[in-house]
């Protein structure tokens, strides 16, 4: 009698597990694919990490698990390793995201095995054997264009005074401020330094283009990227649209995320 009733539940469970895989081969094709979920966003040469917390509060609450790496800004092979040990951590496939020299170092990082694809913001996107500095060099700077010379120390600083205006217009005046307060200690060598490797073309790539943008001409912007074939969204904003507008940028992010589960699901 007891046998018999273990062997009834035996089979009512093997039902339900059939059934419920029969439901599951039913389901669309990417329900199946392994969805990217991580983020991995760098910052760039004169706001830190913590001008993310917009757009980590946008994406965290899709579920996206994000990680904000801290650039050290004393070299570009620097920003590079501090890149590297965020992508060694990710439990799975990333998405990497640079903002202005960000986009220098995602495009040198970008090479790592964890990396499914890259999001420019407003950045730079070198090719092999180029520097940042050389286009940033190739149209004329606004006029509210703040960037420094090099100090006697050989660092660059955006000119408080400018910051607002050149940097984040559409930001408050407040939060303008403490920005640029808070920025942090940029080495000109890392702007000057050429990249070795160029990661979008091996990976897919898509771009964010600020059309008010004071700090990288959008001209700059518009030649890297279609040089590069990149997937671009124009946005009306400043330089920092990360901040004045994170539900834009992530919409991208989540389309770079969701473009390469399909492209699993599709294998």
């Amino acid at each position: 009698m007891k046998f018999s009733l273990q062997f009834t539940r035996l089979a009512h469970l093997l039902a339900r597990s059939i059934f419920a895989m029969t439901l599951l081969v039913g389901l669309p094709a990417t329900t199946w694919a392994q969805t990217v979920k991580n983020v991995v966003l760098v910052h760039g040469a004169f706001a830190d990490g913590s001008g993310y917390k917009a757009l980590y509060q946008e994406l965290t609450k899709n579920g996206y698990h994000v990680t904000v790496v801290q650039n050290p800004l004393t070299s570009l092979e620097d920003d590079v390793a501090a890149t590297n040990l965020a992508l060694d951590q990710q439990d799975g496939p990333a998405i990497l995201v640079g903002h202005s020299w960000g986009g220098a170092v995602i495009t040198e990082a970008g090479n790592h095995a964890k990396v499914a694809a890259l999001v420019y913001i407003a950045a730079f996107q070198p090719d092999k054997g180029e520097s940042a500095l050389q286009w940033f060099q190739s149209a004329p700077p606004a006029p509210e264009n703040g960037v420094l010379p090099p100090n006697a120390q050989g660092i660059v600083y955006y000119d408080r005074a400018k910051f607002h205006a050149g940097f984040c217009a559409d930001v408050s005046a407040k939060e303008a401020e403490f920005m640029a307060a808070s920025q942090g200690a940029f080495y000109a060598k890392a702007f000057i330094t050429p990249l070795t490797q160029a990661a979008w073309r091996t990976k897919p790539t898509y771009a964010l283009l600020a059309t008010e943008d004071k700090s990288i001409n959008p001209l700059i912007q518009r030649n890297m990227y279609s040089r590069s074939n990149t997937n671009v969204t124009e946005v009306k904003g400043s330089h920092c649209i990360y901040i004045s507008q994170p539900k834009m940028v992530a919409d991208v992010i989540r389309k770079a995320a969701n473009g390469e589960a399909a492209k699993t699901a599709a294998k």
